[in-house]
């Protein structure tokens, strides 16, 4: 777990870093189908197709739908708005993935977690400072992008257990190809990419695929309460990589926001791990 989540963070620095010099749509498509094609030789090195009837399925669309929100917001906040602050709006996403579960799906939460979730969603207003002189109206795109991934989440524990992880693989890099397709429409400007943006992108893609296989290993073969907590460590490497290479500086009032989302996420968890609580 700790190994993917240094990977996205690395793919999220790539993509920022890309996207400074071509239409970030672009990049999208171009990891996309790069993503697309390596997990869809992975399924035929292994006698499996690599497009199933089963991503026709209801919950699969709802899926896809889910990701290129997630996708498509998530990806101009990369490429507007500071690294770390992204994604620290992104630890966000399994406060909202339990309380959609208890909402949608009918999961026992008591009272002592719903605390834990309200905090953390306090922790993310902190992270916007809305109404306060240090508010960017653009963070709200990671915002939009992150419950765009927790309607993902939601909608994969309905997916058809016909699919396996690399059809998955494909879909979801088929959802960020949509998405990338859909912003370039809008934005245009599609360029050839040159000299050093090549490895660039081959990079970004590397960084993703290897960091999408490390995750569904970690949670199919780890025990997911025991793994989950260690998703937090993006934000960590998201902070060096941020600071590192684009010179941010989190303020006290992001480093205190972002301190209430993840405590408050390591709350929930633990007490899903725990004996059940009364309500």
């Amino acid at each position: 777990m700790v190994a993917a989540m240094a990977g996205f963070a690395l793919e999220d620095m790539i993509l920022k870093s890309a996207a400074q010099s071509l239409p970030i749509g672009q990049v999208m498509v171009i990891v996309g189908l790069i993503g697309m094609a390596t997990f869809a030789a992975l399924a035929r090195a292994r006698g499996e197709a690599a497009l199933h009837p089963a991503m026709l399925s209801r919950p699969l669309l709802i899926r896809g739908l889910c990701e290129v929100t997630g996708r498509l917001f998530y990806a101009l906040a990369l490429a507007l708005t500071p690294l770390s602050q992204a994604s620290a709006i992104l630890q966000a996403t399994p406060l909202v993935v339990v309380a959609g579960a208890a909402l949608i799906w009918g999961e026992r939460v008591g009272a002592r977690r719903w605390a834990a979730i309200l905090v953390g969603l306090a922790g993310v207003l902190v992270i916007l400072r809305p109404g306060l002189a240090g508010f960017e109206p653009l963070s709200v795109l990671a915002v939009l992008g992150m419950l765009g991934f927790a309607g993902r989440d939601l909608a994969t524990r309905a997916a058809p257990a016909s699919l396996g992880t690399l059809q998955l693989g494909v879909s979801g890099f088929g959802m960020l190809t949509v998405a990338g397709t859909i912003l370039l429409g809008f934005t245009g400007g599609a360029v050839w990419p040159q000299g050093a943006e090549w490895p660039l992108l081959g990079a970004g893609a590397v960084c993703a695929v290897l960091a999408y296989s490390a995750l569904t290993r970690a949670m199919r073969t780890g025990e997911v309460s025991a793994v989950t907590p260690f998703r937090y460590t993006r934000l960590v490497f998201a902070m060096i990589l941020g600071t590192a290479v684009f010179g941010e500086r989190p303020d006290g009032t992001m480093l205190l926001g972002s301190a209430l989302v993840i405590g408050a996420g390591l709350s929930v968890l633990i007490r899903r791990r725990s004996a059940p609580e009364s309500p």
